[in-house]
């Protein structure tokens, strides 16, 4: 199985890292950089997983994980937000996202929690963590 991993950032440099990064550990990325993007790309790339910035130039992530949440089509999907805005372990999962990955954050704690949403959502342990 091809794992599809959904990027959306409006942050360049965020993009090419953490694409690279899973470009590396054999996923299968598509990367966006507007909230306006996310519903033709998830229906055109079939994600296993989106990677979802919280504060976007033209949108706000909670609200697209709440219309993805709320679609029958996107609901199984993972989301995982990005965000500098929460409080670490702070309970709250705007738009019903599936987990808060707290920037800034490294490489290892990425994975591990791509992982779980896929073992999770699918049945799939897929990578181990990067080895330093």
């Amino acid at each position: 199985m091809n794992k599809r991993i959904l990027i959306l950032d409006d942050h360049q440099a965020i993009l090419d890292v953490v694409t690279e990064a899973l470009i590396y550990e054999k996923f299968e990325v598509r990367s966006i950089s507007l909230g306006g993007q996310l519903f033709e790309a998830v229906s055109e790339f079939s994600p296993h997983l989106i990677l979802l910035d919280y504060k976007l130039a033209d949108t706000n992530g909670g609200d697209l994980c709440q219309q993805l949440k709320a679609s029958t089509e996107h609901c199984h999907i993972p989301v995982v937000l990005f965000s500098a805005y929460f409080t670490m372990g702070e309970t709250s999962r705007p738009g019903g996202c599936d987990d808060i990955l707290y920037k800034p954050f490294d490489l290892d704690q990425l994975l591990q929690t791509i992982n779980l949403h896929l073992e999770n959502a699918y049945g799939l342990h897929l990578v181990k963590p990067f080895a330093l």
